[in-house]
């Protein structure tokens, strides 16, 4: 028999917490709690949680940070709760990678009826990418997002890094262009293939990576990139 959902939930406040931790029980799944982003992105580490309820007014990060973050490694479905009932607000954190946005207060059947409806689309048998990768040159820690080279910290921007890490997160797998633009850049810049071309010449230059004969970025023409690991 197979083992109930493992539910995160990472939200602030402690009557929250202890609600949704009474409600998700009671329907049997398994919690995890954390009352602030770096528990939150530790448990998501360590715990393997198959769905995470983010709240948005973490007092250490913003909610969008934590997502950001936690889409650099996870593909758990992320369901966000907010008192901000701003369409922008929404349309932001959907963009970037939450698949459901509840606003509070909330009623407890309906966010079950939420949940339970994601966790029927999350893909089943595929694994998570690891939260820290090493074969012995290159290691990447996407909790830390720390990257060294030869044992050396190598300075990346915030494009370079979350390219590497999206390319890192489908190791092995084509990411195509579109893709990248969009989960990088934004919805709004599918089309600008110009900026994904600089951004992976960089990062060569940076991993004394050779385009002709790769070591872990490898060009797939006129379709994407691939990680070689």
């Amino acid at each position: 028999m197979n083992a109930s959902p493992r539910i995160l939930v990472i939200d602030d406040e402690a009557q929250i917490r202890r609600f949704l931790d009474i409600g998700l029980r009671a329907e049997g799944y398994q919690v995890l709690l954390a009352a602030t982003a770096a528990e939150g992105l530790a448990q998501a580490a360590t715990g393997s949680p198959d769905l995470v309820i983010l709240d948005l007014g973490l007092p250490d990060r913003d909610g969008h940070e934590v997502l950001a973050e936690l889409r650099q490694w996870s593909r758990a479905p992320v369901l966000m709760l907010s008192v901000r009932d701003a369409e922008t607000e929404k349309v932001r954190a959907l963009d970037a990678g939450a698949n459901d946005y509840v606003t509070k207060p909330f009623g407890i059947q309906e966010l079950m009826a939420r949940l339970r409806a994601l966790l029927r689309q999350r893909p089943v048998g595929e694994p998570e990418a690891p939260p820290r990768w090493d074969d012995g040159r290159l290691s990447v820690d996407l909790l830390r997002r720390e990257v060294r080279l030869d044992g050396a910290e190598l300075a990346l921007t915030r494009k370079e890094y979350a390219v590497l890490a999206l390319l890192l997160r489908h190791a092995g797998r084509v990411v195509t262009q579109p893709q990248l633009l969009r989960e990088v850049w934004g919805p709004s810049h599918v089309g600008d293939s110009q900026y994904l071309r600089i951004v992976i010449g960089k990062l060569r230059q940076k991993l004394g990576d050779d385009p002709a004969q790769p070591h872990w970025l490898k060009t797939e023409p006129g379709v994407g990139y691939r990680f070689l690991g």
